[in-house]
């Protein structure tokens, strides 16, 4: 059983939701993001998620975008976010999930000369490090074949989306075979804090429920303590990204740890 499996079932079995804080690397700069991965563990996160900068981030709202311009000016690449789960994992035992996108991961093996499959180079050496899966949202579930079957045998989950949109036919055969976790996207939007009903995606993760035993875990637009509580009803937990790092790129560091502790305990006294 993988870390991540092993945490979301010790989750489970205590009646308790899972916390998923993303957090770009290297943003605002590359210490106050190892240290904010590190502390949000200690606030209560189970998972941290993260974020390897991209220039086109197409499932990001501008308050990670934001963190990924800077963090592409503090030279954040796919190779030090690498280095950074390694030195990571002397301090934490948390599953580490890489979210990126396919353009920056593909290219990883140039370093090394293009008779090289750099994706296949990025999730050895990642995996190597500690890294226990990965998001890449912009390689659709069908055409997810190849990479898919690349990240199993090097043993990185693949994560995959259903969203309000998406039909019988697609969420039967995404679910059949997922692993890790299934990120649940409550709206057709892209990500940040909004106000939401929450009980739309919960129609979804409903859908769901009937292909997969899966954990099942909503994302985009939870920015607050009761909107973790409310999206958690419907699932096995919640990804929190854009709440935590708008206070980190406006150097409120504690205050972003603060939101991840009360998170945690809403999800909890929400049992």
């Amino acid at each position: 059983m993988s870390r991540l499996e092993s945490k979301l079932n010790e989750l489970k079995n205590q009646g308790r939701k899972a916390l998923n804080i993303y957090i770009t690397a290297g943003a605002p700069d590359v210490e106050t993001s190892k240290r904010a991965i590190i502390e949000a563990t200690k606030a209560g996160a189970d998972i941290i998620e993260i974020g390897i900068p991209f220039s086109d981030p197409l499932a990001d709202g501008p308050v990670i975008q934001a963190s990924s311009t800077a963090a592409i000016k503090n030279r954040m690449s796919p190779y030090r976010v690498v280095s950074i789960i390694k030195e990571l994992r002397k301090n934490i035992d948390n599953p580490l999930i890489g979210m990126g996108y396919i353009n920056s991961l593909m290219s990883y093996g140039y370093r090394y000369g293009n008779d090289y499959n750099g994706f296949e180079r990025f999730v050895t050496e990642a995996k190597i490090a500690g890294m226990d899966g990965l998001i890449i949202p912009d390689v659709p579930h069908e055409e997810s074949t190849q990479i898919k079957a690349t990240s199993r045998r090097k043993g990185i989950h693949l994560i995959e989306f259903v969203t309000p949109l998406t039909t019988i036919e697609r969420m039967e055969s995404t679910c059949k075979d997922a692993t890790g976790f299934i990120y649940c996207v409550s709206n057709t939007g892209v990500t940040g804090v909004k106000e939401l009903d929450f009980s739309k995606i919960g129609e979804v993760t409903n859908q769901a429920r009937e292909f997969t035993q899966t954990p099942l875990m909503i994302g985009f637009g939870i920015g607050t303590p009761q909107a973790a509580a409310n999206a958690a009803k419907f699932a096995d937990g919640v990804i929190v990204g854009s709440a935590v790092v708008k206070r980190l790129q406006e150097n409120k560091f504690d205050e972003a740890m603060d939101l991840i502790h009360s998170m945690r305990v809403a999800l909890d006294q929400s049992k």
